[in-house]
């Protein structure tokens, strides 16, 4: 024997792997460069004066992925078969001990570790493989209703098999019963890819992290629960682990809640399942959606329309195009005084980016990274214009405002209808706090052909009968949109217009 006792040899043991695990455990972190994350101001610093609203944040992100239909299903189904099986896992030693070799551990010998060690091997090599297999041929929903029905086959089947004087019987039943655990985290994992994918489609936002903790904060947490249950059930059967011997009810109850609890718990898994609608067919549909939604497009500016400005302004259709200082008679150094003198007094107003380097277009803003950008641009100017009022371009008007600045709110509109109708709800909301001074619905989107002219002036009416009639609603689009589109004018109360000389090639004298 290479230990004096049971006690001693799990002690060390315990230790042992432990410590070879913790080992293991920090290869990542030595090997795998990361960025540090220590100056990135789109995270917001863990305080004392913080700590509230983080805390707020992890509630909201709660709700709002509990409140997905699907990811509540595979959430509900992972607590019941996952915690069924912890219930009574450790159950087994005390089967195998008392059931099959009438209480003396001696003569039990390694068949417990056995028990675990075979269904451990049968899932990696057997169940993975076949559940992988199942789910490409049958759709991952079906792969999973069926390899749950396998693993109640398998309960019931340790029922019969476990047979005292033959504890081998047992090893015949473990690929079934292994089937439930083996498939439940290999489809889980896949099926929580495609709530993500959903989400994303829906919300704009990528939360792989939010689901994920939450889906392992509900199977820890019934884990806990279990670890409850597991005492209760030897309780009530009157088993008492630390006796030499047991009753005869005492060892059949607990055989009972053996087979009978995982057994239960997977038939309300599979109720809960049996309607899940995010199929295959729908998940692939929502990739491809996500594909054409990420998919680089070819950017455009004024400059496909080169020339057109100085053309309008030679046939007399505008008028004082060149107003200000001459500038060719300066001095490369009065420029500079003069731009730096015109910056001190302050602008009229900026286009506000708050976007840090590394960060793009439909990355999620914090309200840290604005305010300290606000921070820079609010000494310099009296109006900032913002171009979305999602994904944290909804807290930029309430913090230009706690700053003294005027604002210029826009809803990003584009060939996302879903989108667009978030972004409008968004900037209504927004006005009706007091937080919007001018309205711009869109941004170049008809410069862009991403949605007709009249579905524009649609969003227009739409949000100007919604607001204050105090705040002007708009649309902003390079001038020539506006020369031949007299009902796009007659829509809006203010003409907000985007010049682009330099790329219209004009010259700056």
């Amino acid at each position: 024997k290479w230990f004096p006792n049971a006690d001693t040899a799990t002690r060390t043991l315990a230790f042992l792997v432990g410590a070879v695990f913790m080992v293991l455990a920090m290869v990542p972190a030595v090997f795998i460069k990361s960025k540090s994350t220590k100056f990135d101001d789109t995270l917001e610093p863990l305080t004392i004066k913080t700590i509230g609203g983080s805390l707020k944040e992890i509630v909201i992100s709660f709700k709002e992925a509990f409140g997905n239909k699907p990811f509540r299903k595979l959430c509900i189904a992972t607590f019941f078969i996952f915690n069924a099986f912890n219930t009574v896992a450790g159950f087994t030693f005390f089967i195998v001990v008392y059931y099959l070799f009438k209480g003396d551990t001696s003569a039990a010998g390694i068949w417990p570790t056995l028990f675990g060690c075979c269904g451990a091997l049968a899932t990696t090599f057997i169940v993975i493989p076949i559940v992988a297999w199942m789910s490409k041929k049958m759709e991952k929903k079906k792969a999973f209703l069926v390899s749950q029905g396998i693993s109640i086959v398998g309960y019931i089947m340790l029922w019969f098999f476990f047979v005292p004087g033959k504890p081998y019987m047992f090893l015949f039943a473990l690929p079934f019963f292994s089937f439930g655990i083996g498939s439940l985290f290999t489809l889980m994992m896949s099926m929580t890819a495609d709530v993500c994918d959903m989400d994303e489609l829906e919300s704009g936002k990528r939360r792989e992290g939010v689901f994920g903790a939450i889906y392992w904060w509900m199977v820890k947490f019934g884990f806990a629960i279990a670890g409850l249950l597991t005492g209760v059930i030897m309780s009530v059967v009157d088993f008492h682990p630390g006796a030499a011997t047991q009753t005869e009810g005492a060892v059949t109850g607990l055989r009972l809640f053996f087979s009978g609890v995982p057994v239960f718990g997977t038939l309300i898994a599979i109720l809960v399942m049996w309607k899940y609608d995010l199929t295959e067919q729908k998940a692939r549909d929502i990739k491809k959606e996500l594909d054409t939604r990420k998919a680089p497009v070819k950017k455009q500016s004024s400059s496909y329309l080169s020339g057109k400005l100085l053309s309008l302004s030679k046939n007399g259709a505008l008028v004082n195009t060149l107003v200000g200082l001459d500038l060719s008679s300066k001095t490369e150094a009065e420029i500079t005084n003069h731009f730096t003198e015109i910056l001190n007094n302050g602008l009229h107003g900026l286009c506000f980016s708050p976007y840090v380097e590394g960060q793009e277009a439909g990355d999620l803003l914090s309200e840290n990274q604005i305010r300290r950008r606000l921070d820079i641009i609010t000494p310099h100017a009296k109006w900032i214009r913002s171009f979305s009022c999602t994904e944290g371009n909804e807290l930029i008007p309430e913090i230009a405002h706690q700053k003294g600045l005027k604002t210029l709110v826009g809803a990003w509109i584009s060939d996302d209808r879903a989108r667009n109708e978030k972004e409008i709800q968004a900037l209504i909301d927004l006005a009706k706090k007091g937080l919007v001074d001018v309205a711009a619905i869109g941004n170049e989107v008809l410069h862009r052909e991403e949605i007709s002219e009249q579905e524009m002036i649609t969003y227009i009416n739409r949000v100007r009968a919604e607001l204050p009639t105090s705040i002007p609603v708009g649309y902003v689009d390079a001038y020539y949109q506006y020369l031949d589109r007299p009902a796009l004018v007659g829509a809006c109360d203010i003409i907000l217009t985007n010049f682009y000389p330099f790329w219209e090639g004009a010259d700056i004298q």
